[in-house]
């Protein structure tokens, strides 16, 4: 299956300081572009047998097909959930200016010593 050129990447955390923090947190990673964060919502699951039912953030981040194996390791790694929700959904169509800008911002940064190009 070929990976989307751009795509949203969705999860939910029971906190909005986490929520925030697992933005900043890929964004500053550059393995999202950036990240909105929405709630509270109300999540209904099955969890253990039962059906639980919590107030949750959603965060939804902008990433590239390339980099949406990292941020779901980061995601993986900074997330409390046993089995944090991860979902990506392919972005088909948008602004080119938008997806150039979220292609940039999610271009994996340089190594320490290595130059960018520019003038000095």
């Amino acid at each position: 299956m070929a990976t989307a050129a751009w795509l949203t990447v969705l999860t939910t955390t029971d906190d909005a300081g986490k929520a925030e923090a697992l933005a900043r947190g890929a964004v500053g990673a550059r393995v999202a572009a950036c990240a909105q964060i929405s709630g509270p919502v109300t999540s209904v699951y099955r969890w253990r047998g039962e059906v639980e039912t919590a107030a949750e953030w959603q965060v939804l981040f902008k990433t590239t097909g390339a980099r949406y194996e990292e941020l779901e390791s980061y995601l993986r790694a900074a997330h409390d959930y046993d089995t944090p929700e991860i979902v990506a959904t392919p972005i088909v169509r948008g602004g080119a200016d938008y997806l150039r800008w979220l292609e940039e911002e999610t271009a994996q940064a340089p190594e320490a010593g290595e130059r960018t190009g520019g003038r000095d």
